[in-house]
This record gives C-alpha cells, sequence and structure tokens, in this order.
C-alpha cells in the first residue's frame, strides 16, 4: 500500500522557518518526482515545489522562490521542505505528491500568525 505521511506543520510567527517531512513507503521512492503542494483556506490546490528522482532537479512557485527549498533523502524515502521567512499567506495544508499519480498524503497544517 502506498502511503505518504506528511509532518512537522505548526503555528509560527511571521518571519519564522519550519521543516516539512513526507515519509514514503509502498512504491519506488528513489524513481519518483515528487512535489508538494497547499491549499490555503477557501482556495484550490496550488503546486509549490517539485523535485526530480535524484534530487538534482528542483523548481518553484514564484512565491517561494528564496525561500523555501526542496530535498530529499533516498535512502530515508523521505521528502522535505524546508521553509524560511514564513508569511501569513504561507498559511495553508501542506501535502507531499507523487508526480506521476498524484497520490497526495494526509497533509500536515502551516498556520503563520502573530
Amino acid at each position: 500500500e502506498v502511503q505518504l505521511v506528511e509532518s512537522g506543520g505548526g503555528l509560527v510567527q511571521p518571519g519564522g522557518s519550519l521543516r516539512l517531512s513526507c515519509a514514503a513507503s509502498g512504491f519506488t521512492f528513489s524513481t519518483s518526482a515528487m512535489s508538494w503542494v497547499r491549499q490555503a483556506p477557501g482556495k484550490g490546490l496550488e503546486w509549490v515545489s517539485r523535485i526530480t528522482s535524484s534530487g538534482s532537479g528542483t523548481a518553484y512557485v514564484d512565491s517561494v522562490k528564496g525561500r523555501f527549498t526542496i530535498s530529499r533523502d533516498n535512502a530515508k524515502n523521505t521528502l522535505y521542505l524546508q521553509m524560511y521567512s514564513l508569511k501569513p499567506e504561507d498559511t495553508a495544508v501542506y501535502y507531499c505528491r507523487i508526480d506521476a499519480t498524484g497520490l497526495r498524503g494526509q497533509g500536515t497544517q502551516v498556520t503563520v500568525s502573530s
């Protein structure tokens, strides 16, 4: 069974940092391109960042460039999203996603508020 389990979310003040993790199992993680997507309250799903299977290629939505870093550890079957300089508009449920299938985990809530 394919499983994606996100963790690391929480409440943080503007300007703060968080690191999200996504533990993957049930498929060949090391050959799968992965993404982080998010859904803000009352809004649709927004793609945030993508990483190739090897980790050599990354991409970001303009609104997070220079503030977020996606990475992966294929030995640990884990995807990460390091988030710096968080803004209130980053508040959302964050999901990791297998690009080939669109399957997402249950998500982790990130709330940026003073």
